[in-house]
């Protein structure tokens, strides 16, 4: 069973369009929360968001898509962070075809960010729109695979938050088990009405740039946007560009509620320890952890008291939530990204408004950013509702 390699990435968030501008802004400590110009909704004057800086008409001119229809916000950030992979990889078009490629990605909202023209059409208000079969959460994943002839295994993943992560965890684990030889993996979520309202609903929306892991953070950010990673069965990567490897993952629910994590951390600590045993390594050889932490009350403090369980002496650790917002069913592949980044060139990214820690400054977050600061193994955590836990293990590779 040979190791599971990262050879492409692609993303677009509200920090910026491609891997490269997000990784600028990581190291400038830069946030893409504030106002926004394309989400229409009663809270886009009230509330702040993670929103892509492209309009629609502006992602279709990119993605070479304006002929095309039934394309909705979801569609078409999965396109763009897709096609940056497969590029970044040097897939060619019968690698992408191949059966020994998979294709596993990940959504909440889906089509369902056309909440307005939904109830539309789902009423038999209209006359049908060019959107009634992108309604689904496998929408995205549908348009991926026409546009791009994938013949190999496919497959949608909503778990909530951990939706991505666990894409990745799927997409490893086929790869480790012969079934195939690259699987490209990831996710994707917009800004909707559906789920604004639905997290509005639940009072953890917060008014104010979010704040993870403080003691007076209120809420989250609802952000959006899609990232995508090639992975690749070892024999394949040989004498090519190599980003890490998928070390380690692990994935448990605590069955305690719909919404929130039981305060004994249970589904939260077992999936780390599955990640890191599955990794061959002890939790002392972590050398970061990109956490959940979203900035609601629950989850933070069930988060920081998991995590010191675990680990008793906390290694460092931050949120790259407060740059992006929340972007939910992408959550996991948008920060297994920032985590590679992290390892690949030996730096830590600060988490962003933290005034007053968690139990004080001798177990704050990364609070600046930090270069030449060697990392072999990172843990990225992806909680989700339901209890659906999952956590990741990168490791970088020489």
């Amino acid at each position: 069973m040979g190791r599971v390699l990262v050879t492409g990435m692609g993303m677009i968030s509200a920090i910026g369009n491609n891997v490269a501008e997000n990784h600028e802004s990581l190291r400038s400590g830069r946030s893409g929360i504030g106002s926004v110009s394309y989400f229409e909704s009663l809270y886009a004057s009230q509330l702040p968001f993670g929103e892509v800086k492209l309009s629609n008409e502006e992602l279709k001119t990119a993605q070479n898509l304006e002929q095309s229809s039934g394309y909705t916000r979801t569609c078409l950030l999965a396109d763009k962070a897709f096609c940056e992979a497969i590029a970044d990889a040097g897939l060619s078009k019968g690698q992408l075809s191949s059966l020994d490629t998979a294709l596993i990605s990940a959504s909440t909202v889906g089509g369902m960010c056309l909440t307005d023209q939904l109830y539309e059409d789902a009423n038999r208000r209209s006359q049908g729109s060019e959107y009634l079969e992108a309604y689904g959460c496998s929408a995205h994943t549908l348009k991926l695979i026409q546009r791009y002839h994938i013949k190999g295994f496919t497959d949608t993943i909503n778990t909530a938050c951990s939706s991505s992560a666990n894409a990745i965890m799927l997409g490893a684990r086929l790869i480790r088990s012969g079934r195939v030889k690259r699987a490209i993996v990831g996710g994707v979520d917009s800004l909707a009405k559906y789920t604004v309202n639905g997290f509005n609903a639940l009072k953890i929306l917060s008014s104010e740039p979010c704040k993870p892991f403080d003691v007076h953070r209120d809420g989250l950010n609802l952000g959006e946007g899609a990232a995508y990673l090639v992975l690749e069965a070892e024999e394949l990567a040989a004498g090519r560009k190599v980003y890490a490897e998928i070390a380690g993952y692990g994935n448990a629910n605590d069955a305690h509620h719909p919404s929130a994590m039981s305060d004994e951390a249970v589904g939260a600590i077992r999936c780390m320890q599955e990640a890191i045993r599955s990794a061959g390594i002890k939790p002392s050889e972590i050398g970061y952890v990109n956490a959940h932490g979203t900035g609601t009350q629950n989850n933070d403090q069930v988060e920081f008291f998991g995590m010191g369980e675990l680990f008793g002496k906390m290694p460092p650790y931050s949120s790259t939530k407060s740059y992006t917002g929340h972007t939910l069913g992408a959550a996991g592949a948008v920060e297994a990204i920032y985590s590679i980044l992290g390892i690949v060139h030996s730096e830590l990214f600060p988490g962003l408004n933290v005034n007053e820690p968690i139990k004080g400054a001798d177990h704050a977050p990364v609070s600046e950013w930090k270069g030449d600061y060697k990392l072999n193994y990172v843990l990225s955590n992806s909680f989700g509702f339901g209890g659906n836990c999952t956590s990741l293990v990168f490791a970088g590779v020489n």
